[in-house]
């Protein structure tokens, strides 16, 4: 039975498959025919049956106006039907309704001897789908692999743009490389390796997002450009560092501009530090990468903490190992509007509080955008007091915590306070949230003060704690005298241990 021409819709709905013309005029009957085709004519071209699709072929070529091109052979790898359909002029290069191409179909199922013949028929490789994917990019983005005469694994992806299908010019014989056939096929006139997608990503961008090693390699061989930049600005070297490809990110190193780096607005360290890519992290600390380098204000603003630094990212991670790795190389801590030793205090991590304040972290750091009158490390470590006993025998402000304007008198109503910066000490401290841990705050802080004039509000937390005896009066001046930049010789004093104040030793 012969049908009219018309798409017959196969396993996929986005798969063009045959068309068809035939004698027969009503339409009536479509639906019955479709499902004829279906059970008769497609099993036989599944099955490699070239020579009843020959036949069918013969029957119905004098009525046919033209024949598109079946992407189900290329589905089924049947390179037969292939080359008969070939033979009678099917439309190579026919898309389905998504830009898919025959060609698209064989290089993502990499079976050469199809390419092969797609090639010879005239397939056109810059043949984009909707979405501006190339035949390139499938194979850069699956990244194929394949041994030939037992020679060494090869990569797939081929050029795009104004190149020629040349049958005999093989320039570079018997290369067993799938990538290089194509080049033996394909003149080099008006290549363009570094055509990029609707996106913006270039091949050498999706081999490196995806971790295929050897087109790395052999894309930079033929000149890919590593400079090139996808729609949000990110290099091929950002992707790499983001997913920990250490490989691929030490071939990328010596074609990759720092210009363009800087210029992107972050730095292949914060993506690095971001998920944990310690090796990765390390390479490019080695290769000379700025540590102190910052993200763009647009960058910075993509999250809530307004993070800039390679530090913060690591330190957010509670990755000592980074961490030690950036402030060795000379990471500053004291950058980001949130400085990194708060939220090291937010984790309770005493080894990286450690880190930072050997390396210069600013003990007595402020939030600018909630500002109060004493140090905002006071207010994230007053839930752990071993933190907080610590940060005082490293000579944090204690003092400031007692500074209140309204003194011994009356103070307002809690509830009815509304402006929430410039907080005093005893305000946060007797807020319904924390009320409960003041009492053991004020008894940590008072260690670490001599005379200081109490508020009516503290007055009313530590009603219920014992005076002090003279031993710890003497160990409070002592500190004083010693001042905070030589409290970590007090230790060397020949004094009686016991009047040494020293909680985080105890």
């Amino acid at each position: 039975m012969l049908f009219h021409k018309k798409a017959v819709d196969l396993v996929y709905e986005h798969f063009v498959c045959l068309y068809c013309c035939t004698d027969i005029k009503d339409d009536d009957d479509d639906d019955d025919d479709d499902d004829d085709l279906r059970q008769w004519y497609f099993p036989k071209l599944f099955y490699n049956d070239p020579i009843f699709l020959q036949k069918q072929i013969n029957a119905t070529s004098q009525h046919t106006d033209f024949l598109s091109f079946d992407m189900t052979a290329c589905e089924r790898k049947n390179s037969e039907a292939v080359q008969v359909l070939l033979q009678y002029n099917a439309d190579v290069n026919h898309r389905c309704n998504r830009g898919w191409t025959a060609l698209h179909e064989a290089v993502a199922r990499n079976d050469l001897e199809i390419i092969e013949l797609l090639l010879q028929g005239g397939a056109k490789v810059e043949s984009t789908n909707c979405y501006g994917i190339t035949s390139l990019f499938v194979a850069a983005e699956r990244g194929h692999n394949r041994t030939i005469d037992g020679s060494v694994v090869v990569c797939t992806a081929f050029i795009h743009f104004s190149f020629k299908f040349l049958v005999k010019n093989y320039v570079l014989l018997l290369i067993p490389d799938l990538l290089r056939f194509y080049f033996t096929h394909l003149s080099f006139s008006g290549a363009d390796i570094n055509t990029q997608a609707s996106d913006k990503a270039s091949a050498l961008y999706e081999a490196s997002k995806n971790g295929h090693e050897k087109i790395v390699e052999f894309l930079l061989s033929q000149g890919a450009d590593a400079n090139k930049t996808n729609k949000d600005g990110f290099l091929p070297i950002h992707v790499a560092s983001k997913k920990g490809y250490y490989e691929i990110v030490k071939m990328l190193l010596p074609v990759t501009s720092r210009t363009r780096i800087k210029r992107s607005g972050i730095s292949p360290l914060h993506l690095a530090a971001e998920r944990n890519h310690d090796d990765v992290l390390e390479e490019l600390i080695d290769a000379g990468f700025d540590v102190n380098a910052t993200l763009s204000f647009e960058r910075s603003r993509l999250y809530e903490d307004r993070r800039t630094s390679v530090l913060y990212f690591a330190v957010f991670n509670n990755n000592v190992y980074s961490t030690e790795l950036l402030l060795e190389a000379g990471a500053d801590p004291n950058v980001d509007l949130i400085n990194p030793l708060l939220i090291s205090i937010r984790h309770g991590c005493l080894k990286t509080m450690k880190l930072l304040l050997d390396y210069g972290a600013n003990i007595n750091a402020y939030i600018a955008s909630h500002p109060t009158t004493f140090p905002a490390t006071v207010m994230f470590s007053m839930k752990y007091l071993v933190l907080l006993k610590y940060l005082m025998d490293m000579g944090c402000d204690a003092n400031s915590c007692f500074t209140c304007s309204y003194g011994c008198g009356p103070h307002p109503p809690i509830e009815v306070r509304r402006d929430r910066y410039n907080d005093p000490f005893c305000e946060m401290v007797s807020t319904p949230e924390m009320s409960r841990w003041a009492g053991p705050i004020i008894d940590v802080l008072l260690d670490y003060v001599g005379n200081v004039q109490l508020c009516s509000r503290l007055k009313e937390q530590i009603d219920s704690y014992e005076d002090w005896p003279l031993a710890h009066l003497c160990r409070i001046k002592i500190r004083i005298v010693i001042e905070k930049n030589r409290l970590s010789l007090i230790d060397t004093l020949p004094l009686p241990r016991r009047l040494i104040l020293n909680h985080y030793t105890e």
